[in-house]
């Protein structure tokens, strides 16, 4: 008796081995999207299963196919694991990002290389693959978005904290540090607000990430659009804690804060970048540059007046930058009203038009290609810039990491955003997200005040919820103080 056993897709997330970034804690390491994606055009009749190495240290597994995907940072370890299976005689595909950016140096290290958006490419590749005759390259490209499937979410056997769902593709901005314009286009493709709605009606986490570049676009009717999605979720009676990234622009219709904060959304990540006009010029910010660095505290103001945090995406050793210019960037983040911060040293990445400006110009230092890829993860220097070398620079920043990223500092914002936002649940999460960040960043650092043994950390955690709710239940008492008296005096 013969007995045909399904073909088997095994889907590999890789985890850069330089340096452990987000994967510091179980909060941070976020499902690889696209690869379930990938399974949900994968026929019926195959098994698929997900390795992620953000959770699990790769061990060898049988398939028929052993599909990766990675960031740049990553690329380097996908390679690694891409060999062992090459080796074995099974096939191996890369896609993502990276490959997409760099597909000849991929199609070294695979068997077939998958450019741009999976749903142009994958199912002709596993026909192919059915057939006997798979190919090197597939190029999926810009994919109609009304034929993007939901997200086969019950690969994700790991803990991960956040459901992620995508609601549209593609970014005009083209700012210099960033291969999104490159990757999925400059033009926005909206989903269907009931197909998005359907899609997080399967979610089942308490916590969602919406990965849009940009959630509110810069079309016309996309503060509407906004809108039907947020009163959608609230009429659904979908009740989840959320966040997502925003320009700007976010701050603009207030009605629009009104229904995002009244369906979840906790914190709002904004690309601020720097606090000047010279820096936001070198990396090509037009939209801050247009609204004007003056303008930040009066954005950020509108938003936490609906109960939002801002989390703040902030570069370091920009072209202009010098040493005092990196002090005076932590000195806006201490004393402006931004709640969380992600402060990243500019990293040329490949596909972006900084990387090919500074490539022409030899200024690259981490040139050794593949090897080097593992640490554009944006938290070491990769190149000497007009004014400050790669050591001024990592020190200077090791600096302004430690005096952002102190508990004492980080409690301050907290009780700041707590004053700001009067939400207990926003100023707890920015809290937790600049204790994630500054693990990150002062990784492998003694006296950080970030991390330690397990117990210690716990105890902290407690002491943290402690004082926070104290405080919370104080500034409760002063403020229903302070309507009553004012109540009174109308009267």
């Amino acid at each position: 008796m013969v007995i045909n056993h399904p073909r088997k897709l095994l889907l590999i997330n890789p985890a850069d081995k330089a340096r452990s970034g987000f994967l510091n804690d179980a909060s941070t390491r976020f499902m690889p999207l696209g690869l379930g994606i990938v399974a949900a055009l994968t026929p019926s009749d195959w098994e698929v299963e997900l390795l992620d190495e953000s959770f699990e240290e790769f061990v060898f597994k049988p398939a028929d196919i052993v599909a990766l995907t990675s960031f740049t940072s990553s690329a380097t370890r996908a390679y690694e694991i891409a060999a062992i299976y090459r080796k074995a005689g099974i096939h191996t595909v890369l896609g993502g990002i990276h490959a997409s950016m760099c597909p000849g140096e991929a199609a070294k290290y695979v068997d077939t290389v998958v450019t741009g958006e999976a749903e142009g490419a994958w199912p002709a590749l596993i026909a192919d693959f059915e057939a006997g005759m798979t190919k090197e390259l597939y190029s999926g490209g810009i994919t109609d978005i009304n034929k993007v499937p939901h997200v086969r979410r019950d690969i994700y056997k790991y803990p991960y904290v956040y459901d992620l769902v995508q609601t549209s593709r593609g970014c005009p901005a083209g700012c210099d540090f960033c291969s999104v314009t490159q990757m999925c286009g400059k033009t926005y493709r909206e989903r269907d607000i009931d197909d998005v709605l359907d899609e997080l009606g399967e979610t089942t986490r308490p916590a969602l990430f919406f990965v849009d570049d940009n959630l509110v676009n810069n079309k016309k009717g996309a503060d509407e659009r906004a809108i039907r999605l947020f009163k959608g979720m609230v009429e659904r009676g979908i009740k989840k804690h959320w966040l997502s990234q925003a320009t700007l622009n976010f701050a603009d219709n207030d009605e629009m804060l009104f229904w995002a904060r009244k369906s979840g959304c906790i914190l709002i990540m904004m690309g601020v970048e720097a606090e000047t006009s010279q820096a936001l010029k070198d990396v090509r910010k037009h939209l801050n540059l247009k609204r004007g660095v003056e303008s930040y505290e009066d954005i950020f103001r509108k938003i936490h007046k609906h109960g939002i945090g801002i989390m703040a995406f902030m570069i370091f050793g920009m072209e202009s930058d010098r040493k005092e210019d990196l002090y005076a960037r932590g000195e806006f983040i201490r004393k402006s009203t931004i709640d969380a911060y992600q402060c990243t040293i500019l990293t040329p990445l490949p596909g972006t038009g900084l990387y090919e400006r500074l490539e022409k110009q030899e200024r690259i230092v981490f040139n050794n290609y593949p090897a080097d890829w593992q640490h554009y993860h944006f938290m070491v220097g990769t190149v000497n810039t007009p004014n400050l070398t790669i050591p001024e620079l990592e020190s200077g920043m090791h600096e302004i990491w430690h005096n952002l990223y102190n508990k004492e500092a980080m409690r301050r914002k907290m009780f700041r955003t707590l004053w700001n936002t009067r939400s207990f649940t926003t100023a707890y999460w920015t809290y937790a997200t600049n204790h994630n960040y500054g693990r990150m960043f002062l990784e492998k650092r003694a006296g950080t005040g970030v991390s330690g043994p397990a117990w210690r950390r716990f105890a902290g955690a407690i002491y943290l919820q402690f004082t926070s709710r104290v405080i919370w239940l104080m500034y409760q008492l002063v403020w229903t103080r302070m309507i009553r008296r004012f109540t009174a005096g109308a009267r």
